[in-house]
């Protein structure tokens, strides 16, 4: 019995250690920016995005915005290089409740996308924010009730 739990035990990682991380959720993450203030107010304005109250010590060269669930955008103060993403790379992907409505918005705003359908169906649409980072959004898929 004793050797029978100890190769559970050893199997299950008990004994020898985790054979993972153990993440259990995501925080935060911190994208560097070229200029505070004009992508505060595009994270604020454009996308929707909560601001989160900063330390006094670091509100010149932060901004930090709730995603909700306790996770958050945490702007950083001091880029220099020039940023290329493109759809088919890196690039954060959100959905949203209606994607006629998210791309009236963008034409209201006068930001510059690129729409189009995926293999699926999906209707997607690309934008930039002022340092490049590419953003997709998608209208998320309604889960099955059941009925």
């Amino acid at each position: 019995m004793k050797k029978l739990l100890f190769i559970f035990l050893v199997t299950t990682g008990t004994v020898l250690g985790q054979d993972k991380l153990g993440i259990s959720r995501f925080n935060h993450l911190a994208l560097h920016v070229k200029d505070i203030p004009a992508s505060a107010t595009f994270y604020r304005e454009v996308l929707g995005l909560k601001p989160v109250p900063v330390p006094d010590n670091l509100k010149a060269t932060r901004a930090w915005f709730d995603l909700g669930n306790g996770q958050m955008i945490h702007l950083l103060d001091g880029r220099t290089e020039t940023i290329t993403h493109d759809r088919n790379g890196s690039h954060f992907a959100l959905f949203v409740d209606n994607i006629g409505q998210s791309e009236a918005f963008l034409k209201a705003k006068n930001i510059t996308y690129h729409r189009q359908v995926r293999f699926d169906g999906v209707v997607q649409l690309y934008f930039a924010d002022p340092d490049g980072y590419l953003f997709e959004l998608n209208e998320g898929k309604k889960p099955a009730t059941g009925y």
